[in-house]
């Protein structure tokens, strides 16, 4: 069963990849005409746009550095192409819905509506809402450990693995955040800073999948474990930041990655007699099927909601019962290491 879903994944992703570049809408030559003509007056129909400044000679420009908004209000803006594109794209769809023509994808992206100058306003919110579920996780998982439980000398507890769950949840919460800012406006800047977030991320969640399913409590033989991985998770952040962002090869180092680590998490559950393992299972089995809205991707409804906004929407009570598995098995460390003391 498992490796059915394992496949969904990967067959799900990859088709992803491979229509990004390749989508209909920006193929279109109206469409195309409808870009150029506004890039060089500024307008789309009888809307026109301030950030397409032109100088006499009609070459686009931009104010000085010193004459331009804040950044902030420079962030719900859009530039002068970004615009072009946007308002072409709604008026193409506009005349395919007059001849009862479904919507196409322009750039890899569904046609979406901007909202307070958001790109993609359903996948920002269920990625803040993800990014507090996590929060929300771990200070729960904090509160349980240094105020519920007993604590040794020192007040450490007695659980091995808190510090690795620590670390855990602040790259969750570093990786909905820019989640959340990429969805919201989606650049070059955020876009690399959204992938590799999720690409540490991916790999850490590895490393900690390894160290408890195997249940590695050994310093020196964590560090052994730990070091490849880290070098090579190192080395691909550095490979699509500052050489290129290869979307195939950065899709397959993800689900490879992912994969891995759910086998791993269903291996021991199926052998461990975790009290909670059931959880573990809901987990893994519930995120592949979740997995399938990227397969069955379909237009956004009234151009807001997608398949990738609902996969998001999926995470959030999975990411519950995530760190209610947390709580549960540094409760059941913490009371087995308790009587062994004693």
């Amino acid at each position: 069963m498992l490796v059915r879903y394992v496949v969904a994944f990967l067959l799900g992703l990859l088709w992803s990849v491979l229509v990004v570049d390749a989508s209909l809408g920006d193929a279109d030559p109206h469409y195309r005409s409808c870009v150029t003509q506004c890039q060089e007056n500024g307008c789309v129909g009888k809307k026109c746009f301030p950030n397409c400044k032109f100088s006499s000679d009609g070459v686009l420009i931009d104010r000085p550095w010193y004459m331009q908004d804040s950044l902030y209000i420079q962030w719900k803006k859009w530039d002068c192409q970004s615009d072009c594109r946007y308002y072409c794209m709604l008026e193409r769809e506009k005349e395919k819905e007059l001849h009862s023509l479904g919507p196409v994808k322009y750039h890899g992206k569904w046609p979406f509506k901007r909202i307070y100058g958001m790109q993609e306003p359903a996948s920002v919110a269920f990625s803040a809402l993800n990014l507090a579920m996590h929060f929300h996780g771990w200070i729960s998982f904090f509160i349980l450990l240094y105020y519920k439980l007993p604590l040794k000398y020192g007040k450490k507890p007695y659980y091995e693995y808190s510090g690795l769950w620590h670390i855990y949840a602040l790259l969750s919460l570093n990786s909905w955040f820019w989640s959340a800012v990429f969805h919201s406006r989606d650049v070059d800047l955020t876009e690399k800073l959204d992938y590799s977030s999720a690409v540490v991320l991916l790999g850490y969640s590895l490393i900690l999948a390894i160290l408890r399913g195997f249940n590695v409590k050994d310093e020196a033989t964590r560090v052994m474990v730990s070091a490849p991985l880290i070098a090579f998770v190192v080395t691909h952040v550095m490979y699509i930041n500052f050489y290129t962002l290869d979307y195939g090869w950065n899709m397959m180092v993800c689900v490879m990655m992912g994969v891995t680590q759910l086998v791993i998490w269903a291996v021991w559950a199926g052998v461990s007699c975790h009290p909670s393992r059931w959880k573990v299972w809901l987990v893994v089995f519930s995120g592949g099927l979740a997995m399938l809205l990227e397969i069955y991707d379909f237009p956004p409804y009234q151009g807001l909601l997608d398949a990738h906004a609902l996969w998001h929407a999926t995470t959030i009570p999975l990411t519950y019962i995530w760190w209610s598995f947390v709580r549960d098995d540094a409760e059941f460390r913490t009371s087995n290491l308790v009587k062994k003391a004693k």
